[in-house]
């Protein structure tokens, strides 16, 4: 039986909560977080522990790492793996939370989103363009920007639901509803404005114009889907 395996992850911006319940029951089960794993976490086994997880999001220099780990140490708060500015960690149930108040909790949303907002702003603005060259050109350049416009929509549209996801995090805790509600239509919109904007500038007369749409087709529609399970699984965890 081997000695290790790997979990998926929900996506912290989506499902942290449900992320660290989860490693927690595994550790009931003797399944402890090794480290991080790409989309998930990697567990090994050992003996039964009931060990309650948290994540910080934090940059630091070097040498404020050993500094950092052993202040939290001192909370009780033992330091598990750490995958660029993520930290995971784990403690004994009763420690106090990492984040025990709504202006630490903010901070911590703050922490997460704010290195990704340049990055969706930065993917937002190429994806414009190479949607309006699409829409400008003919020939062989209409369809380098095709290429382009449809590879930059994969990368943008996951980025920019996870940075609002993550800001509408905050908003909640900040009791700011209406960013809240604003927040939640904007993804939804965005693909309803792309596939209109698909329907009316593609010629659907020629083999390129369908070659193009099924591709269109099939990143938005099960980018939809995706967005449509996370809202319900997020309605769900909050009913529970």
């Amino acid at each position: 039986m081997s000695h290790t395996k790997y979990i998926t992850s929900g996506g912290l911006a989506f499902a942290e909560e449900r992320d660290m319940e989860k490693l927690r029951r595994y550790s009931l089960k003797g399944w402890h977080v090794k480290s991080f794993a790409f989309m998930g976490y990697l567990i090994e086994k050992g003996q039964s522990n009931d060990y309650i997880y948290s994540v910080d999001y934090r940059t630091l220099k070097e040498e404020e790492r050993e500094e950092y780990v052993d202040l939290l140490a001192s909370s009780g708060w033992t330091l598990v793996s750490s995958n660029s500015d993520i930290h995971l960690f784990r403690a004994l149930p009763g420690t106090k939370p990492i984040y025990s108040d709504r202006e630490t909790v903010v901070e911590k949303h703050q922490h997460l989103g704010n290195p990704l907002k340049w990055i969706a702003l930065s993917l937002l603005v190429l994806t414009a363009i190479t949607w309006t060259g699409f829409s400008l050109s003919s020939g062989v350049p209409m369809i380098s920007f095709a290429i382009a416009a449809i590879s930059l929509s994969a990368i943008t549209i996951p980025i920019l639901w996870t940075v609002l996801t993550i800001f509408k995090n905050k908003w909640v805790v900040e009791e700011k509803y209406r960013l809240v509600t604003m927040t939640s239509a904007i993804v939804p919109l965005f693909l309803v404005g792309c596939l209109l904007f698909i329907f009316y500038s593609t010629n659907l007369n020629n083999p390129m114009g369908i070659l193009f749409s099924m591709v269109a087709g099939a990143i938005i529609v099960p980018t939809t889907i995706w967005i449509i399970q996370s809202l319900l699984q997020n309605r769900k965890g909050k009913k529970a």
